[in-house]
């Protein structure tokens, strides 16, 4: 027994460390606290308490940071090192628990209690544990060689169970807490069966580290063996002449690459790449990425180039047989011919061709290659949001290939092709990069002669290719790749086009495609101008093509039943075979109206004529807006409404009209969204109307912009929206004076059917709208 039981003494607490009783260890301390306890403990009977912090990075432990079992140790020896810290030879002597701290602000201080071991009663079973430990311990010390045979020999000697457990589990590699969970173990017993337990583990985990090293050693030396082996098969084919296998293929592909007629950089960096690919294993994963990129550098081409065929006039032939109209286009192909025929030598033009879907923007990019004569590609960029799908992905990553450009050119087969960038208004970005950034190198002629690929990692020469972009929507590109194209506006057609268009492209095509021949179908003009008025409302013909295909299908089906021969299509019977009209043709007012101004507007699908209502009623002076309108176009309400409160006399208008009076501004078909300036005039028009009484002439429209001084600013669209004027059987046009230059634009024939007034302000546009005052 242990004399003293219950006392108080300082207590040191240990980082990343644990002593058993019977262990004899040097300890560095340098905290304050253990310092002062140490000090004191070499002025009293040199005992102290070692317990283990619970966690290794806190600097200064509480008491619920501190194991409460620790270990009854005697300080043998106290040294202090010249950098302020004391080591110290410590003994541990027993097990202890701690009851309590006391409070001194010094040092840690407890009151301990000293824990009897239990002993075994059965002699034997205690021998019989001990011999099986000592020889689990001799087996793990034999597999693990980091404990020295000293070590067990002296282990060996211990003839007390209490004092073999602590010592063997001083040795063991264990964890604080695994250690802890010892150490608390009185039952001599419990603790020698655990150790077993954890010398066993142990003996497994280093059978399994020794398998696994020898298998290891072997893959190596088969490895080496087939190295060894392989070089000699090299040595017998030389000899033999024989090309079959590894060598015959690097040889193969080494003449290859000489033959592609490579910049020499890429070809230098070919056959360093087959020299790798040659010394290479053949199961080895590297080995088919660099066989896979030499394949590409092959495949690409990098100076063949496809002849030009410049002959302007042949080029414009080919353009007129696949489109009709879109004049603009055809002249810009032109030049780029007539100035290549010139100089020989020209970078590739960057053409964006913008406009509403269904104009046929895609097919002329194919049709300027086949009067270019040029390899015609395309990409789609719709949703593309990954900036690796035009740069490419680099080597190391698996499955990596180049991006979209790259694999185009290596379709294209020439370095010159006419290369189709489709939808680039409709990329996006994410987490994943900007893809329209990394078109910016791609679209810059004094970049793109050295394009680089991820993938490929050296420079490509993109400037003799012929980029053409499509987008329906300009608005939406990032204004830096917008700058680095050459815009070309395609607008919508005009009916006389579009039934040109459906007579002598759509329609024969169709025919053919449903297995009909022109002399079973014939579809009259009047009928054609019926489809394009009451069946289709677009700026392109893709509608109007699906409706030449109907009817194509019901003739299909009326000429195998049998019924008859011929089926000619005219203006009555279309009704029978397309069904009841979709669309309402010709929009302006039957008769001349109070306060109701027909206004021109400007949507994707072309132009379109818009009512605008203002209705006057009495109220406190609000200004209500209504029709599903965009802030832009509620301001111009505002600034119409402020504008004739300014000039109440001169337009003979109630000065006090807004204090008795709710003023309700509509504009029909509410669900669709409205925005822009241009309905500005229109607007202030009506509200003018409405106020004194005086009709809007029905035959008139306008378009343009106002401003607080009743002045008229320019808008945009002013062809699509005349030839919606003209579809609609208005007369009369206002337009704003800034707007004159663009009446070039307009067909000839709308013009014709026209009057077109140019305004500068307001007044102007007054004197012409209006009319007499309507009597109640």
């Amino acid at each position: 027994m242990v004399e003293k039981n219950n006392r108080i003494i300082p207590l040191l607490p240990l980082r990343g460390l644990l002593v058993f009783p019977t262990m004899v260890l040097h300890l560095d301390v340098g905290r304050e606290k253990s310092v002062n306890a140490l000090e004191k403990v070499m002025l009293e009977d040199h005992e102290i308490l070692l317990s283990t912090q619970k966690e290794i990075s806190i600097d200064e432990p509480g008491e619920d940071e501190i194991y409460p079992i620790g270990t009854l140790a005697k300080v043998k020896q106290m040294l202090k090192l010249p950098n302020g810290t004391i080591r110290v030879l410590v003994e541990g002597l027993h097990r202890a628990k701690i009851e309590r701290f006391t409070e001194n602000d010094e040092m840690f201080e407890v009151e301990i209690t000293l824990l009897d071991e239990e002993y075994m009663e059965n002699h034997l079973e205690e021998k019989a544990l001990m011999r099986n430990t000592l020889n689990q311990f001799e087996q793990y010390i034999k597999l693990s060689k980091k404990i020295s045979n000293e070590t067990l020999a002296s282990v060996t000697d211990i003839t007390e169970p209490e004092r073999l457990s602590d010592v063997i589990a001083s040795h063991l590699p264990l964890k604080i807490a695994e250690k802890q969970e010892l150490l608390e173990m009185t039952s001599v017993k419990g603790r020698l069966t655990k150790i077993i337990e954890i010398l066993n583990n142990e003996k497994e985990v280093l059978g399994l580290e020794k398998k696994i090293g020898q298998r290891v050693k072997k893959s190596m030396e088969k490895t080496q063996k087939e190295y060894y082996l392989r070089e000699q098969m090299k040595a017998i084919q030389k000899e033999l002449g024989d090309k079959e296998g590894r060598s015959g293929e690097v040889a193969s592909l080494r003449e290859k690459i000489i033959e592609a007629n490579m910049p020499e950089n890429i070809e230098a960096k070919a056959l360093k790449e087959l020299d790798r690919y040659e010394k290479m294993p053949a199961s080895s994963a590297e080995s088919s990425v660099i066989r896979n990129y030499i394949d590409w550098l092959l495949n690409l081409p990098w100076t063949r180039e496809t002849e030009d065929l410049l002959d302007i006039k042949h080029a414009e032939t080919i353009l007129n047989e696949d489109h009709y109209g879109l004049e603009k286009v055809k002249e810009r192909v032109l030049e780029y011919l007539a100035v290549q025929q010139l100089t020989k030598e020209l970078k590739g033009p960057i053409l964006c061709l913008a406009g509403p879907p269904g104009v046929g923007k895609t097919s002329l990019a194919r049709s300027i290659a086949r009067s270019l004569n040029r390899e015609f590609v395309r990409i789609s960029l719709g949703g593309v949001r990954d900036e690796a799908e035009i740069r490419g992905h680099r080597r190391t990553y698996v499955g990596a290939m180049p991006g979209r450009v790259i694999q185009g050119m290596k379709k294209a087969g020439s370095i010159n092709p006419v290369f189709l960038l489709d939808e680039i208004d409709k990329m996006a970005s994410d987490f994943r990069g900007d893809p329209s950034a990394a078109l910016l190198e791609v679209l810059d002629p004094e970049q793109n002669n050295s394009f680089s690929d991820h993938f490929v990692e050296e420079p490509y020469n993109l400037s003799k290719v012929m980029f053409v972009t499509t987008a329906n929507n300009i608005g939406t590109i990032p204004g830096p790749l917008l700058d680095r194209m050459e815009i070309i506006s395609i607008p919508g057609y005009t009916e006389i086009e579009k039934q040109h268009i459906a007579k002598e492209y759509l329609l024969p095509k169709q025919v053919k495609e449903h297995g009909l021949t022109k002399g079973k179908l014939q579809v009259k003009d009047e009928a054609i101008l019926k489809v394009i008025r009451y069946y289709t409302r677009e700026a392109g013909v893709r509608n109007l093509e699906r409706q030449m295909a109907t009817l194509c299908r019901k003739a299909a089906k009326v000429l195998v039943s049998g019924d008859k021969k011929r089926v000619v299509v005219t203006g009555k019977t279309v009704e029978e075979m397309l069904g009841k009209p979709r669309f309402r043709y010709g929009m302006a007012e039957v008769e001349d109206q109070v306060g109701a101004a027909t206004g021109l507007a400007y949507t994707t699908a072309g132009g379109d004529t818009l009512s605008i209502e203002v209705s006057v009623v009495p109220g406190k002076g609000s200004l209500i807006l209504t029709g599903k309108l965009g802030d832009v176009m509620k301001e111009s309400a505002q600034a119409a409404f402020s504008y004739i409160r300014s000039r109440s006399t001169e337009l003979e208008v109630d000065p006090s009209f807004h204090e008795k009076n709710d003023i309700h501004i509509h504009v029909p078909e509410g669900a669709t969204p409205k925005d822009g300036p241009s309905a500005g005039i229109t607007m202030a028009t009506a509200l003018v109307s409405a106020l004194t009484g005086r009709v809007v002439k029905k035959e008139v429209g306008m378009t343009g912009e106002i401003t607080l001084r009743g002045r008229v600013l320019p808008i945009g669209g002013l062809k699509e929206k005349s030839m919606s004027a003209h579809r609609a059987g208005l007369k009369t046009i206002i337009i704003p004076k800034d707007n004159e230059k663009d009446l070039e634009d307009i067909p000839q024939s709308v013009r014709e059917d026209l009057n077109f007034i140019a305004v500068s302000h307001l007044d102007e546009v007054l004197k012409v709208a209006l009319g007499e005052k309507k009597q109640k």
